[in-house]
Order: C-alpha cells, then sequence, then structure tokens
C-alpha cells in the first residue's frame, strides 16, 4: 500500500471505526487527531468562559444594583461548575466521554442565554441561577485534560494532559480583550451591554458543542475500554461508586486527589483577594489587570513544561515542586506590602504553582485507579477542588477584611503543608518510578 494509502487508511479507521475496532497500531494517530479536536474545543471555550466572565460582576452589580453583590456572579458560576462535575462524570462513565462534552457545552450556552435574559428582565435571582449554567462551560474545559490522558501512553500521560490546558491560554488571554466589542455590537438594542459577552459566549459554547459531537470519534473513552482487559470493563466498575472505592483503595489516587484540591484552592484564594490588596495600595485597573494576566500566563502558557517533568522525573517530584512553588508565592504575595512589583512576581508564581500541582495530580490520578472507574474518580476530582475553591474563596474575603492580605497567604501556605508530607512520605517509600502503568 502507498504512504497516501496508508494515510487514507488510518484516517478512515480513527475517524468511523467503532472503538472495538480500534487496534493498538491505530492509537498514535488517533491520539494526535483527539488532542487537536481537544485543543480546539479548549481554545473556543476558554474563550466563550474568559468572554463571559469578564464582565460578570459588572453585570450582577447592575442588575442587583448593588456593588456588595457583585461578586455572587462569578461565586455561582463555580458553584454551577463544582455541581455539574458528577451529573457529566456520570453520564461520561457509562455513555463516553463525547456526550459529556456537549452536554456541559449546551448546558453552558444555555446559562450564558438566561443570563442575558435575566439581565434584560432585571432579575437577579434568574442571573444567578443563568451563571451556575455558564459554569458548565468551565466543566468541559476541566474534563477536556482527563480525555487528552485516555489513549496517551503512560510515560506521555502529562504531556498530554498539560497540551490541553496549555490551549486554554488563548481563549482566556483573547476573552477579556474582546468583551469590550462583544458589548458594543448590542449597543441601541433591547440587549444591555453589559450583557453583549454572554450573548456571544453561548454561541462560542455551542459551536464547541458542535465541534465535540462531530469531530471527537470515535469517542477516546470507549476506545480506551476496548482495549482495557475484558474483566474490568463492567458497568459496576464504571458507577460513582466505584470511583470512591477506588479513591480509598489507592494511598496514590488520594493523594493526587489532595493535590489537586489544595493546589486550586490555594491558588483561588489568594488570587480573588489580590486586586482588592492592590487597590488598597494604590494600584489601577491597568495595573491589576497587568498582575493578573501574568498570573493566567503562569497558570497556563508553562503547562507543558510542567508535562514534561512529570513525565520524565515523575509525578511525585512535580508535586513537591508545585508545593514548594505554591509557598514560595504566598510568601512573596503576603510580604509585598505596597511593593506592586513583588505582588506581581507572588501571583506570576502561583500560577505556575498551580499548574504544577493541576498536570501532575492529574496524571498521577489517572495513573493510580482502574481504567474502567476512571471517569467517576475524574469527575469526583473536579467536584472536591471546585468545592475545596469556593469555600477558599468564600473565606478568603474573611480573613483578609479581618487579619489582612498577609495571613491569608499564611493560612494558603499551611494548606500545602499535608500535601507536601503526603508527597514525601509517599517518595520514601516509592523508590520506583511514581507513575502507574496502565
Amino acid at each position: 500500500m502507498s504512504h497516501a494509502g496508508a494515510s487514507w487508511h488510518t484516517a478512515a479507521v480513527t475517524t468511523a471505526s467503532p472503538p472495538s475496532r480500534i487496534t493498538a497500531a491505530d492509537l498514535p494517530a488517533l491520539q494526535r487527531r483527539t488532542s487537536a479536536v481537544l485543543i480546539g474545543s479548549q481554545i473556543l471555550g476558554g474563550l466563550g468562559v474568559a468572554v463571559g466572565i469578564a464582565l460578570a460582576p459588572v453585570l450582577a452589580s447592575e442588575v442587583s444594583g448593588s456593588e456588595a453583590l457583585s461578586g455572587l456572579a462569578p461565586t455561582a458560576s463555580v458553584t454551577g461548575t463544582a455541581l455539574l462535575s458528577l451529573p457529566l462524570a456520570a453520564l461520561m462513565a457509562s455513555r463516553g466521554r463525547r456526550p459529556g462534552l456537549v452536554l456541559a457545552y449546551l448546558v453552558g450556552s444555555a446559562g450564558a442565554l438566561l443570563v442575558v435574559t435575566a439581565t434584560v428582565m432585571g432579575s437577579f435571582p434568574l442571573l444567578l441561577l443563568g451563571m451556575a449554567g455558564f459554569g458548565a462551560g468551565s466543566s468541559a474545559n476541566l474534563q477536556a485534560r482527563f480525555a487528552a490522558a485516555d489513549l496517551a501512553e503512560p510515560d506521555r500521560r502529562g504531556r498530554a494532559i498539560a497540551t490541553v490546558i496549555w490551549a486554554t491560554t488563548i481563549g482566556s488571554v483573547l476573552g477579556p480583550n474582546i468583551a469590550a466589542p462583544a458589548s458594543h455590537v448590542f449597543r441601541d438594542t433591547f440587549v444591555p451591554e453589559a450583557a453583549g459577552p454572554f450573548a456571544w459566549a453561548s454561541g462560542i459554547f455551542l459551536i464547541t458543542g458542535v465541534l465535540v459531537a462531530v469531530l471527537l470519534r470515535p469517542d477516546p473513552l470507549l476506545t480506551a475500554r476496548a482495549l482495557a482487559p475484558k474483566d474490568t470493563a463492567t458497568a459496576a466498575n464504571r458507577s460513582l461508586r466505584a470511583g470512591v472505592a477506588a479513591v480509598r483503595a489507592s494511598p496514590m489516587a488520594r493523594l493526587a486527589l489532595v493535590t489537586v484540591a489544595v493546589s486550586h484552592t490555594a491558588m483561588v484564594s489568594i488570587m480573588v483577594m489580590t486586586p482588592v490588596h492592590l487597590g488598597h495600595h494604590g494600584a489601577d485597573i491597568q495595573l491589576i489587570g497587568l498582575v493578573i494576566s501574568g498570573h493566567i500566563a503562569g497558570m497556563y502558557a508553562f503547562s507543558p513544561v510542567m508535562g514534561r517533568l512529570a513525565d520524565r522525573v515523575g509525578r511525585l517530584a512535580v508535586i513537591g515542586l508545585a508545593a514548594g512553588l505554591l509557598c514560595c508565592a504566598a510568601l512573596l504575595a503576603g510580604t509585598s506590602g505596597d511593593g506592586h512589583a513583588r505582588t506581581a512576581a507572588g501571583l506570576f508564581v502561583l500560577g505556575l504553582g498551580w499548574s504544577a500541582g493541576l498536570v501532575a495530580g492529574s496524571a498521577l490520578l489517572t495513573d493510580s485507579v482502574p481504567q474502567a472507574a476512571r471517569a467517576a474518580v475524574q469527575g469526583l476530582s473536579d467536584l472536591t477542588m471546585n468545592t475545596a475553591a469556593g469555600v477558599g474563596g468564600a473565606l478568603a474575603g474573611v480573613i483578609v477584611s479581618r487579619l489582612g492580605y498577609g495571613w491569608l497567604n499564611a493560612a494558603a501556605a499551611c494548606l500545602l503543608l499535608p500535601m507536601a508530607a503526603l508527597a514525601l512520605r509517599r517518595s520514601l517509600g516509592r523508590p520506583a518510578r511514581d507513575s502507574a502503568k496502565a
């Protein structure tokens, strides 16, 4: 067969063949195709989340008539992300990645439209409900990192996860910058300008859902199961109860769950209060925006480096790196006072630490549980991390108002101690490579 004929054959297999007909020889081409689709969906999905969330507090303030309630809009979005994690995981566990991701983007699209409707009607409760639905877009973006690992070789899972996380950088950077043009499109219409970005986000999520529905074939999770030992692929092993049992049975899975949750909680808690801290020390909106942009760059732009390190030197070593970076970030930011450059450096390092923790923790979690239970365990991970971050974000405001920004950073650093101790304990007790074989 000619090279062109072989290429056509491979494309035909990866796009049309059911999972049961896929062989190990087809996996490299299928993994590349799956990664390309997920990268495209991450760019669009990240754009949808960023273009909407950029003006969420402003919109909440306008609809409610109170600046004190402006923070409830992003809080509702985070809550929606957490609450939708388990239902999406249950759907993926039974039907595959594609139906779960498509449903999440459709719910996000409907939630964004509900936000627009609530703004037109002037209903604040309806706006919060819409923001909760909007959070489904974030749920889809988070779950996509696990979809990237379904077909990856064990020693390349970190890079597969990191590549999809990196793609979010593009949408996250572009989103806030197109929020203003998205608002101006609706000038002199019945739709308030502040709601314009959500109208755009609704369309973006819809397009992303269609992209995934059409191109994410065959389903990566179902394909991985078809190639797994048959005795592990029962429906009982794919239930959420089995997922909880799998985490309880694996010390490494518990460490991975703690790593993802603690890294995310520490990052969110410090990040959400940094604009307030900067404002108290005379920073203007432009400077605050630059600091947050640097933080986002640290979160996403260097994730491929973290993925390569996780695959090369091991998951546990990168978890230790995450703990060190996050502690360093808390020290820099917590002692910055009115030094804006020091605060900016702390937020950049905070993003790097989050990236290391999320990539290494997600890869270790995938390594450490049976293939059949992975979707359920991954949904449990996202529920845990978003719930913990929601609580952390809420408590952060109380700590800053009562004790100050420095004490918030000290509290975040204390959260990291159990994670670092667990990682050290597992490392000392496991001299061999810490990434389990799938």
